[in-house]
């Protein structure tokens, strides 16, 4: 069950940086072009990075993972609130994507450059918390944690999921994933090539 439950922590986490790096990527495509981005695929992406984490992802890591971690050493303390404080500030940083977005829309001058800005200050931050997670936090909870607990924590993060996180969120994810890898063009997606 360990390896399940850290395979699916890592697949989210890996779905995650996908879209994001396909924010940067569509990014730099306008900068470059200096041809509009396709709007709907960015308020798409942006839908994603914000509802994933604060709706399935980071729930399930407290629920499951860092309070059994938290139960059977202090060791990760410190690093469960940091991580824990990060998992609060998601929907902040969002909403800071969401107005950069609508600021470059609605054709400010200076739209693509905040936007671009604040798309990179998410990847970043986005980025050192799934690392902190992935190479600090997960070797303490493979060195701490039961079978019983990682049993548990797999049975969260399964295609099962737990009811108290909706009817079923996974699915709801993985149907907007889809959608946003048919909107994007190659080399991020399936969709059309931007003429």
């Amino acid at each position: 069950m360990l390896n399940t439950a850290i395979s699916t922590i890592q697949d989210e986490h890996r779905s995650l940086s996908a879209v994001i790096h396909g924010l940067r990527y569509l990014v730099r495509e306008a900068r470059v072009s200096g041809k509009p981005p396709n709007f709907k695929l960015l308020w798409a992406m942006l839908y994603y990075i914000d509802s994933f984490p604060d709706k399935l992802h980071n729930p399930k890591e407290n629920t499951y993972l860092f309070a059994r971690l938290r139960a059977r050493t202090h060791d990760a303390d410190q690093l469960l609130a940091d991580l824990e404080r990060q998992h609060l500030e998601v929907a902040e940083h969002a909403r800071a994507l969401e107005q950069a977005l609508g600021h470059f829309e609605a054709g400010a001058d200076d739209g693509l450059e905040r936007f671009s800005v604040a798309v990179e200050k998410f990847a970043e931050e986005t980025w050192t918390h799934m690392n902190q997670e992935e190479k600090v936090l997960l070797p303490l909870a493979k060195k701490h944690l039961s079978a019983e607990d990682w049993a548990e924590i797999a049975e969260a993060f399964g295609a099962n999921g737990d009811p108290r996180f909706g009817a079923d969120p996974d699915n709801e994810f993985r149907h907007l994933f889809t959608r946003i890898v048919n909107l994007a063009p190659p080399p991020i997606g399936v969709g059309p090539t931007r003429r």
